[in-house]
């Protein structure tokens, strides 16, 4: 690794712990009510949305209307992003005049967007609508990215909360979420990237000559950069344009490539920090940045150490196929690692052509449970589940109750932890199971070997992590991935979000129980490496075979 790289990387990470804490306490401040000059200036398009909705911020629900009021919502958010698709032929601001999706496409498409996984089976500028990439696809991206921060808001007053099975308001936390949060950061980042280039325009597609043939090519235009702004701050990810960011109308300069790469760790992060002003926890908020953080650099380290081996042994500088060749290998690792570890899904290079153990950390990531970073709210609501876990194991090594935050941790928690953690494996290896054992759906891979292998898991894992990214070298475009990727990523996304809001209702109905000193602590280094340990087992040992058979078998192949 050359100095040059090594400083790009250390100035992303000193930028993100810059700016994360100054944003998490702006959202701790939103969600307590404390008033600032957002409150003040945009309190008022609140109460206004309220009022035409028929909605009464102030009354709370318990866990079971909340997560009914959710689950009802998103339903509806599918149902309107799947008519649009099926109808957009017929529906204005189709100005190249584009063909209605088929069934399963949109089916597929309605569902990745609505569970905030954006995993795309199409390219956007040769399938979508301006309408149906504005109204179903971008509204989608902020609706999908306040429903997980939603659910961690209710885990957060769960925890807080005693003897009160009341877990706040969905409607209001959504909307306070859109309102004072993403619309703000999004409307910035959108003028940031139209400055460089980005394109925002309702104009057709644009003609041009090239000097070798007097044939005109087709230059895709559209309202781009205000969607490539939230399926980055939304950890979305999915991309106006089929090469997604690496598409030069995309992502056109070194200054947009860094502000979008940035942008997908930047709320995950704020998160943290958000959870320790709201719990007035800041030390053990630190160690979970500090794990998350941990097994970041570790990732961007090992893809690194991967990707400069792989070019030894073809006698190159750098392995450049397939990589972002204007910013070069570093921003594409860095990339990857960021996209992966954040359930963002965007990409600015194949992942395909990554070195079969820089491919493995992508995989790693995901299989993790997106709780590096993870998504907004999500990320954190799924590593709370490990902490949980991590909670009650210790508790049963040294013969006491388990308590988190002086709440018993008992069989109820345990069992919905478990869920949690069973529901995505379920989906990846069984859908990867299905989709190897077929000789007819195996035609499908176009790589073969490990490689191949590694597509179908990443494929599944991508899925049911809601995070969107391929491998490539895939056929997803199929009535059979696109329904079979269109359940794992349904229940990767409610089968998760259920369970957490079973463990916030019963948390906050439990009694608060007096600390003693002899309580097993949570904010200290010794918590820190259990609760590593307990990510990496999970993450490693529930799916050992399926990465030794992809990229570990590829990369001893290579050696």
């Amino acid at each position: 690794m050359t100095t040059n790289q090594l400083l790009q990387i250390l100035f992303y990470i000193f930028c993100l712990l810059l700016v994360a804490p100054i944003l998490g306490k702006y959202m701790a401040d939103i969600y307590t009510g404390k008033r600032n000059f957002a409150v003040r200036l945009l309190s008022p398009f609140e109460k206004f949305i309220y009022k035409l909705a028929g909605i009464n911020a102030e009354q709370e629900m318990n866990w079971k209307v909340y997560a009914k009021n959710l689950i009802i919502f998103n339903l509806i958010g599918i149902g309107a992003v799947f008519m649009l698709q099926i109808l957009q032929r017929h529906l204005p601001l189709n100005p190249n005049g584009l063909h209605n999706v088929s069934w399963d496409l949109a089916l597929n498409t309605a569902v990745s967007f609505v569970t905030n996984t954006d995993w795309q089976a199409y390219s956007g500028e040769n399938t979508l609508s301006y309408l149906t990439q504005m109204l179903g696809l971008c509204v989608q991206n902020f609706l999908s990215a306040a429903t997980g921060m939603a659910v961690l808001l209710a885990l957060i007053r769960g925890l807080k909360r005693a003897e009160n099975p009341l877990i706040g308001n969905f409607w209001s936390d959504i909307t306070k979420t859109v309102i004072y949060i993403l619309l703000p950061l999004s409307l910035f980042l959108s003028v940031a990237l139209v400055s460089q280039g980005v394109v925002q325009t309702f104009k057709a597609n644009a003609q041009t000559f090239t000097v070798e043939d007097s044939s005109p090519r087709q230059i895709p235009l559209g309202p781009a950069a205000s969607q490539i702004a939230i399926k980055q701050l939304g950890t979305n990810g999915g991309g106006y344009y089929g090469a997604n960011s690496a598409h030069p109308l995309e992502n056109p300069t070194p200054l947009s490539n860094f502000l979008e790469m940035f942008s997908i760790l930047l709320l995950p992060a704020a998160c943290v920090f958000m959870f320790g002003f709201m719990t007035g926890a800041p030390k053990h908020s630190a160690v979970i940045l500090m794990v998350m953080l941990f097994l970041f650099i570790c990732g961007i380290g090992l893809s690194l150490y991967a990707e400069n081996s792989a070019a030894h042994k073809l006698g190159v500088s750098a392995a450049m196929e397939g990589k972002e060749t204007r910013f070069g290998v570093v921003n594409s690792v860095l990339w990857s690692v960021s996209t992966t570890a954040a359930s963002n899904g965007s990409v600015n290079a194949m992942h395909s052509s990554l070195s079969p153990l820089a491919g493995g950390v992508a995989l790693f990531n995901m299989l993790t449970g997106e709780v590096i970073f993870g998504g907004i709210g999500c990320g954190l609501y799924g590593m709370l589940v490990f902490v949980i876990l991590t909670v009650f194991i210790c508790g049963l090594l040294v013969g006491r109750t388990p308590q988190y935050f002086c709440k018993k941790i008992e069989k109820r928690e345990v069992q919905m932890s478990v869920l949690v953690i069973l529901l995505p494996a379920l989906c990846i290896l069984f859908g990867s199971s299905v989709a190897l054992v077929s000789h007819s759906l195996r035609s499908y891979i176009f790589s073969s070997g490990p490689h191949g292998f590694s597509e179908v898991i990443y494929a599944f894992a991508s899925a049911a992590g809601n995070n969107g990214s391929a491998f490539g070298g895939l056929n997803a475009n199929n009535v059979f991935y696109n329904l079979a990727l269109s359940a794992a990523m349904f229940i990767g996304r409610f089968g998760i979000i259920v369970p957490c809001l079973a463990i916030a209702g019963g948390l906050s109905a439990k009694k608060r129980m007096a600390q003693s000193v002899s309580d097993f602590r949570t904010d200290d280094m010794l918590f820190a490496v259990l609760l590593l340990g307990i990510v990496i087992i999970f993450g490693v040992l529930t799916y050992f075979p399926a990465l030794m058979l992809g990229p570990g078998l590829e990369t001893l192949l290579n050696i």
